[in-house]
């Protein structure tokens, strides 16, 4: 039997006016702070069992993680413990924990490719089955880069491609079936403007897939008119835009700008920091990377010709994908710079300064993202650890509330 086919279900869509405003169901000074939240946490993902064995989770490159240079701090070690989040329990925990401390809605990093999905069983059988599901909202973020088998990476060794990207025009109607179904007519689902969110994470795979800007177009398109048939007011397309590519797969495009008016994508946003930014020092200060960031971003709204939603990244340190038998050496992800000093405090100075600069704005968004909820192998979560607590989601409850 194959663990990996996944049957279709059914559709979704709109039609777009790129430069409209971006309204919200919050007050006009509100904020809404979305969250990435990356699924790899949890045991016996259909795929994990068949590339790393059953009861893998990415927990155990956390749990081997170790200082590669001086002052490194790993390993992090989290406060909750190595818990699995396909479980409803768990779920709870993180969903009572974000919600009470500033967060409204968790973006949850989506795989799926050709032949099925990978990591849904976090969003599926745990976060859909929480008892308090309801008081967060939820969106998704097609992570549909290509997977390379780096989890950890040998330096120096092939990169192996597990699963590409690229999925076909049948597939793609597959899938926008599925998202209207299982997730977009949820009553707690993201929407803009009454429109579901959805984000891109790889537009040039996304286009790759169907061969063309005219027929990804329309296949765009088609999703946004069955989303209305559905009963919603259509799809909030939303593109992850990012100049310096991270992944050892990622190939950046060159005319993002143009890619975003083409295809018609209502608003742009950045996953992390350090897709706009150059790691100068082993140890990058966070607040040298802050300052470059803010200067992407000030370029991003007057380029993109649509609303630009800001990120805020908690940190970056992807040593625990690195083997702990190879040499640490800036080589290229994961072996590569960090970012350092992202204290609590430089955390919540930069939360702090990007609220203001939204609000500064009288026609712009009160949308912003963090980089992560739990991105523990790259080093940027709010998760507690055993050496910050609760600081960071602290940090985003008093700057959201204006303590």
């Amino acid at each position: 039997m194959n663990l990996l086919k996944l049957s279709a279900i059914i559709p979704l869509v709109f039609l777009v006016a790129c430069n409209q405003p971006v309204t919200q169901e919050n007050s006009p000074g509100d904020i809404t702070v979305a969250c990435y939240y990356f699924p790899n946490y949890h045991t016996d993902d259909p795929r994990n069992i068949i590339n790393k064995g059953p009861g893998w989770s990415e927990w155990e490159l956390v749990k081997k993680a170790v200082p590669r240079f001086p002052q490194h701090k790993q390993p992090n070690i989290p406060a909750w413990g190595y818990t699995d989040e396909k479980e409803p329990a768990v779920m709870e925990q993180k969903i009572s924990a974000a919600s009470r401390n500033g967060i409204d809605c968790f973006i949850f990093d989506w795989y799926m490719y050709e032949d099925g999905p990978f990591l849904n069983r976090c969003i599926d059988e745990g976060f859909l089955k929480a008892k308090n599901c309801d008081s967060i909202k939820f969106g998704l973020m097609w992570a549909n880069h290509d997977w390379v088998d780096i989890h950890p990476y040998t330096r120096g060794a092939e990169q192996k491609l597990l699963y590409k990207g690229e999925v076909s025009p049948a597939r793609f109607e597959e899938i926008s079936d599925l998202l209207i179904k299982e997730y977009f007519t949820r009553p707690n689902y993201w929407k803009i403007d009454g429109k579901a969110y959805f984000s891109v994470y790889d537009v040039q795979k996304f286009v790759n897939g169907f061969g063309s800007i005219e027929a990804t177009k329309a296949a765009m398109d088609r999703m946004r008119q069955k989303a209305v048939e559905a009963g919603l007011k259509g799809v909030h397309w939303n593109l992850v835009a990012w100049g310096n590519p991270i992944l050892p797969v990622e190939k950046a495009p060159s005319n993002t700008a143009e890619l975003i008016s083409m295809l018609g994508f209502d608003s742009a946003t950045s996953y992390v920091w350090i897709h706009h930014v150059q790691l100068p020092d082993t140890m990058t200060d966070y607040n040298f990377v802050r300052d470059a960031y803010f200067t992407h971003w000030d370029k991003a709204r007057t380029d993109y010709g649509v609303p630009y939603f800001p990120n805020v990244t908690m940190g970056w340190d992807p040593t625990p994908r690195c083997s702990i038998d190879s040499e640490w050496a800036n080589v290229g992800y994961p072996f590569m710079n960090t970012i350092s000093n992202n204290t609590p405090g430089n955390f919540r100075k930069a939360l702090q300064l990007t609220k203001e600069k939204l609000l500064a704005d009288p026609a712009g968004p009160r949308i912003l993202n963090i980089n992560c909820w739990n991105e523990w192998t790259e080093g940027s979560y709010l998760e507690p650890d055993v050496v910050n607590g609760m600081s960071y989601l602290d940090a985003v409850r008093k700057v959201m509330e204006g303590d």
